[in-house]
Parts: structure tokens; sequence; C-alpha cells
């Protein structure tokens, strides 16, 4: 692990850091080859990693540091092993997927940084997304040097507002850098107010996104499940309208799994994608 400070924990609820920093919910994660594991909230960077067969894992930070911001991260305060055992699946699959997906949590991210991945994310690969959002990071973000590498912010409104039109280009960002540069304007302006949407209900929170320019219902059900924590929204990417055709007959299983809709399409996105990257 890079560095030697920090402190160790235990983690007895459902956590698997590959799951999580691969079920396409979080774009500026890092494995590193010893396995360990870089997250990065805010201005404030982690590494974890898992030693010893017993959920036990050090990480880089304070322990006052990990139970005031990274419980929270990682939405641990919820019982994800519970949850899953209280499913009710409908067939062979989403049993499957269930099981399958078993360590993915929910991340509870920042909902500016969730707005922005996701208006990139549109018609991109995932490895596509983190490479435009680390050079937007780049060109526009506040630099965090840690012990092994130097990382920067996700950029705040007024940061990529000072942007050029072909520093965004630059980004890679395409067609979405009017997008980008449009929610940037709202929030900075006061016109988006992230902060007093957490108030909303699940409609208006999903209502009141829909306003922003490049955010569609697919966009709008991450943003309320990545950065507002709502685990009954349920975005519709391509592996989840595959999975609805193809392993529910073309019958669309979410509104049976109620409240934790959202964590369930997380396990079936994860499981659709693994099986077949590796059929």
């Amino acid at each position: 692990m890079p560095g030697d400070r920090g402190c160790d924990i235990t983690i007895e609820d459902d956590f698997d850091l590959g799951k999580i920093a691969s079920s396409g919910q979080c774009f500026r994660s890092r494995e590193f080859p010893d396995g360990t594991f870089r997250f990065i909230a805010g201005e404030r960077v982690l590494y974890i990693s898992s030693y010893g067969k017993d959920r036990r894992y050090h990480v880089s930070c304070s322990t006052d540091e990990w139970e005031n911001l990274w419980l929270d991260y990682f939405d641990l305060s919820r019982n994800y092993r519970s949850i899953r055992a209280s499913i009710k699946t409908q067939n062979e699959f989403d049993r499957e997927a269930v099981r399958y997906g078993s360590g993915i949590r929910i991340l509870r991210q920042e909902p500016w940084e969730m707005l922005v991945s996701f208006i990139i994310s549109q018609r991109k690969s995932i490895p596509a997304i983190k490479t435009a959002i680390e050079k937007l990071a780049e060109r526009a973000g506040n630099p965090i040097q840690t012990d092994c590498e130097v990382i920067y912010t996700f950029p705040s409104p007024g940061q990529i507002l000072s942007l050029s039109e072909e520093d965004l280009a630059a980004c890679g960002l395409g067609y979405r850098s009017g997008y980008v540069r449009d929610a940037a304007e709202r929030v900075a302006s006061g016109k988006t107010d992230l902060v007093s949407l957490a108030s909303c209900d699940n409609q208006e929170l999903f209502n009141e996104l829909l306003k922003i320019r490049g955010v569609g219902k697919k966009v709008a059900n991450c943003i309320c499940l990545f950065g507002y924590g709502r685990l009954s929204m349920v975005p519709e990417d391509v592996w989840i309208l595959r999975a609805i055709e193809e392993d529910f007959h073309g019958s669309n299983p979410f509104p049976a799994y109620g409240k934790e809709a959202g964590l369930v399409q997380q396990y079936i996105f994860y499981y659709k994608k693994c099986r077949l990257h590796t059929a």
C-alpha cells in the first residue's frame, strides 16, 4: 500500500473492492498491482487493501477520517447482506446475479460529480469515460500530492466555467461539452441547487434533474442512485435493457424489487457484463 500511515479496520458486511470499483458507478477509482485500491471523495484520497481472511483492511486515513467520511461513502451503515437475503428474486438469472454481485455497495458520491460524470458517460465506454474525467480534473481541479502520485480534485462549477471551449474539447467531451458547461452555469448561479434537492422525494428529484440539458432518464436515475443514495431508482443502460429482453422475456422486473431495485440493478449489471465478457 502507498505509504505506511493509516489504521486497520474490520468490515463484517458485504464488501468487495474489486466489484465496487468495476460496477460502473465510480469512474475515479484505481487498483494498484499489489491489490490496493484508491478512492477519491472531494479533497480526500483513500488507499485501502484487504489482508488475511477475517475481513480486515488497512486504510491510509486516520480512524476519525474513516468514521466521519469513508463509512458514509461506502454506505456502511446499511446492512447489504440482510438486504440480499430479503430480495425476492424472480428466476434463476436474478438469483445468480444477486449471489454473483455480493460485495457491491452503492457508493455515496458527491451529486455534482455524478451530474457531470454521467452527462459525460453518454455513448462512451467506461475506459473512455474515465479518461475524459481525468483530463477534465487535470485541467481544472486542484492538485493533491499523496505518497505515490499526484491526483486532481474533481473541478467545481466555477473551475469548469474557467475552461475555454478548446479546453473542454481537449478532454474528449465531444458534443457533451455544451451540456457540461450548461450544468456548471446552472449550479454556479443557483438555478439548480444540488444540496436542496436532497430533501426532495424521489420523483421530484428525478423531475428536477431532467430540467438540466443533457440529462435524460438514464442519467437522472444514475444521479439519483449514486449521488443521492436513492436505492429504488433504476438506471437502464444497454446491459440492463439487454437483461430485460434476454433474461426476463421483455418484461421489466424492477418494480417488483421495490425499494432495493437500484441495488438489484447493480447486481444484474455487473453479472450480465462479466458473464458476457467471459463467455
